[in-house]
């Protein structure tokens, strides 16, 4: 059985508060225990974290935290196996998927120590008898509650720019899948970060979550998941004037024309909401497609999935399961939803998938003809849950591309160029691929909400900048 310690100024921390459960989605079994800790844990985080940024943290160079995050970027790579099974056995993702999150999770480390060197500030014009400049100096003591869906990845998209920028990091891994968070922060220790620069605490939301939000020792905070949870934690912080960073997910759309590649894009439209079982806040959870093109496309997406495998995700499936039995419940639900709300045509799946023992398994779902404004049509549903709908025209597209709450990402299909431009200024999100989706994690490329998919930046230089403040300084001369 693997036991997950927190991991608090350097030392594996047994919790006060019990044990918590991991269960492996594939099989419904346990295969893990962590430290259940609370608030108590999250106190001597956050002091562990505040007298290394002030002992020293916040001093070292620049090339110097580089160089240790790109040597923590060579460990990942020399355990990446181990730390890809954990992965798996943690979320359920097909094995060859966790192997890409751990080239993504090292590529994380060497981008931020490389760039770090460039976080540079501005000389300012001002009168002629003043000289101007800003700098840009770390939060000191940031906080970071990432998800279940992306454990490796989240560890490093948000630790990593907070890092580099000279900040010292209290983390709270979902509890569903904590093991590679700790797996992480020891092998920083092995890199050779100072003790209490990189804390994990493992717990609740209720109680872990929130007591990170709300200590006065923390000076920013990044969260991604729900946006019930998201608002509470930006309540928390308002509470003592503190920027957060928010992700709360999406319900992303592929808009596809007539010229479109089908043969390039069908095969990327089903894997951007297959991926991860569909537990992904950017999956391409709704597809638009001109009436010109609706039936072929409909029919070519409904036999894509029909031929996806599901299974264990160690035997590297077409698809995993559902994270939780809990999670599945919530899906499974949501299609029974809409399917009793006569909302669209099932044209694949749509219900739990038989035969697969104690795992938690939906089957990918596809629903065509889903009207603007029905339930499948707004509401995300974070599983492999596929909803089309027809448009008429550019500006119709355009239109329902904006007709949800959220704005994460979107995809475009076509081959003319500048209506393809033109859609993507049109479409409120904070990403728009063309003739691609997902760029293949797009680690220097600025990620984030509009709407109510949240707020702020990670990702790309920008990442950087927001675990930054910046400090004028004017000289008279």
């Amino acid at each position: 059985m693997h036991y997950v310690h927190s991991i608090i100024d350097g030392k594996e921390i047994d919790g006060q508060d019990g044990i918590l459960d991991v269960l492996d989605p594939g099989t419904g079994e346990k295969w893990a225990e962590a430290a259940e800790c609370g608030a108590a844990e999250v106190d001597l985080a956050a002091k562990a974290a505040r007298a290394a940024y002030d002992n020293g943290w916040s001093d070292t160079p620049a090339v110097e935290r580089g160089r240790l995050m790109r040597k923590l970027a060579d460990l990942i790579l020399r355990d990446g196996d181990r730390i890809a099974e954990f992965e798996t056995r943690d979320v359920g993702k097909p094995i060859s998927q966790a192997k890409k999150d751990v080239i993504a999770v090292a590529r994380y480390f060497e981008y931020y120590g490389s760039i770090v060197e460039c976080l540079d500030g501005d000389t300012l014009q001002t009168a002629p008898n003043v000289f101007g400049m800003t700098i840009r100096e770390p939060f000191g003591v940031t906080g970071h509650i990432t998800p279940w869906n992306y454990p490796l990845q989240m560890i490093a998209r948000t630790l990593a720019p907070s890092l580099a920028a000279g900040n010292c990091c209290v983390l709270k891994p979902a509890e569903l899948t904590p093991v590679n968070a700790s797996e992480i922060a020891k092998l920083a220790l092995e890199a050779g970060f100072p003790p209490g620069v990189w804390n994990v605490v493992q717990g609740p939301g209720s109680t872990v979550g929130n007591a990170l939000t709300l200590h006065d020792g923390i000076d920013h905070v990044s969260f991604t998941g729900s946006r019930p949870v998201g608002e509470l934690v930006a309540i928390n912080a308002a509470k003592h004037v503190i920027p957060v960073v928010l992700e709360l997910g999406g319900k992303s759309p592929n808009v596809v024309f007539p010229d479109a590649d089908f043969d390039d894009a069908i095969p990327q439209i089903v894997n951007s909401i297959i991926q991860n079982a569909g537990q992904t806040c950017s999956a391409g959870s709704r597809v638009l497609i001109h009436e010109a093109c609706y039936d072929e496309v409909t029919a070519r997406i409904t036999a894509h999935f029909k031929t996806i495998t599901l299974g264990h995700g160690l035997t590297d499936p077409g698809m995993g399961p559902i994270v939780s039995a809990k999670q599945l419940d919530t899906v499974s639900g949501m299609v029974a939803e809409g399917i009793s709300r006569g909302q669209g045509e099932v044209l694949a799946g749509g219900k739990r998938a038989e035969g697969m023992g104690g795992g938690f398994f939906m089957e990918p779902t596809f629903f065509g003809n889903v009207p603007e404004g029905a339930y499948l049509f707004e509401e995300e549903i974070f599983g492999p849950v596929l909803v089309a709908t027809k448009f008429s025209d550019e500006a119709d597209a355009i239109r329902l591309a904006n007709a949800t709450e959220f704005g994460l990402v979107a995809g475009v299909w076509t081959k003319d160029a500048g209506r393809a431009l033109r859609i993507a200024k049109k479409i409120k999100t904070g990403q728009v691929f063309i003739n691609t989706y997902g760029a293949a994690g797009g680690v220097e490329l600025p990620f984030g909400g509009w709407k109510k998919s949240g707020y702020g930046r990670e990702k790309g230089f920008e990442g950087m900048l927001g675990y930054t403040q910046t400090k004028t300084i004017a000289i008279g001369l």
